[in-house]
C-alpha cells in the first residue's frame, strides 16, 4: 500500500534533503511535497517490468518543482508598430491570463524555458484593416520557427493562427514577431499561449 511505501521512502528522502528543508505530508494518499525542491509521488500499484518485479521497488517517482509551466497572454489594444516605434516588431501583450511558473515576462513578452523539454506553443491574431496582409512568426532564440499569414483583400477581420511543438533547452527564448501588417487587439482577439508538455 501507499502508506507502507511512504514509510520506507521517507528516511531515505530525509537524508538527501538539506538541513531545514520542510516536508509536508497531507495524508496517506496524497503526494509528499518537499517545498521548493521536488515532488515525490508514491504509486501504490507500481507497474511490473518484464521480469515481474516493479521498476521501482518503492513505487516512487520524483519530479522537479518547475515541471508545471504554462502561460497565456492577450492584447487588449491594437498593435500598430508605426505608432509604437517598435523597431524589433515584437508583438507585446498587455495582460496575462495564466502564468504558471512565471516564465513569461509581460514587459518583454518573451517566454524563457526553465528547463530542457518539449513545449507546445500556439497563437491567434486578427488583422485590423481590409486590403492588408499580416504575417506573424514565432521566434525561437531570434530565428523564425513557424509563421501564419492572412491576406484576403476583401476581408477586414481575417485571422491567422498556428501551433507547434518545440524541443527547447534551458534559457531558450520564444516570442512573436509581426513581420507585416497591423494586429487587432480590442476585445482580446490576439493571443499567445504555451506550456511544457514534458521535461527531458
Amino acid at each position: 500500500g501507499c502508506s507502507c511505501c511512504l514509510a520506507a521512502a521517507l528516511p531515505l528522502l530525509l537524508l538527501l534533503l538539506p538541513a531545514g528543508c520542510p516536508v509536508r505530508a497531507q495524508n496517506d494518499t496524497e503526494p509528499i511535497v518537499l517545498e521548493g525542491k521536488c515532488l515525490v509521488v508514491c504509486d501504490s500499484n507500481p507497474a511490473p517490468d518484464a521480469k515481474g518485479s516493479s521498476s521501482s521497488p518503492l513505487g516512487i517517482s520524483v519530479r522537479a518543482a518547475n515541471s508545471k509551466v504554462a502561460f497565456s497572454a492577450v492584447r487588449s489594444t491594437n498593435h500598430e508598430p508605426s505608432e509604437m516605434s517598435n523597431r524589433t516588431m515584437t508583438i507585446y501583450f498587455d495582460q496575462v491570463l495564466v502564468n504558471i511558473g512565471n516564465h513569461f515576462d509581460l514587459t518583454s513578452s518573451i517566454f524563457v524555458a526553465p528547463r530542457k523539454g518539449i513545449y507546445s506553443f500556439s497563437f491567434h491574431v486578427v488583422k485590423v484593416y481590409n486590403r492588408q496582409t499580416i504575417q506573424v512568426s514565432l521566434m525561437q532564440n531570434g530565428y523564425p520557427v513557424i509563421s501564419a499569414f492572412a491576406g484576403d483583400q476583401d476581408v477586414t477581420r481575417e485571422a491567422a493562427s498556428n501551433g507547434v511543438l518545440l524541443l527547447m533547452e534551458r534559457e531558450d527564448k520564444v516570442h512573436l514577431k509581426l513581420e507585416r501588417g497591423n494586429l487587432m487587439g480590442g476585445w482580446k482577439y490576439s493571443t499567445f499561449s504555451g506550456f511544457l508538455v514534458f521535461p527531458l
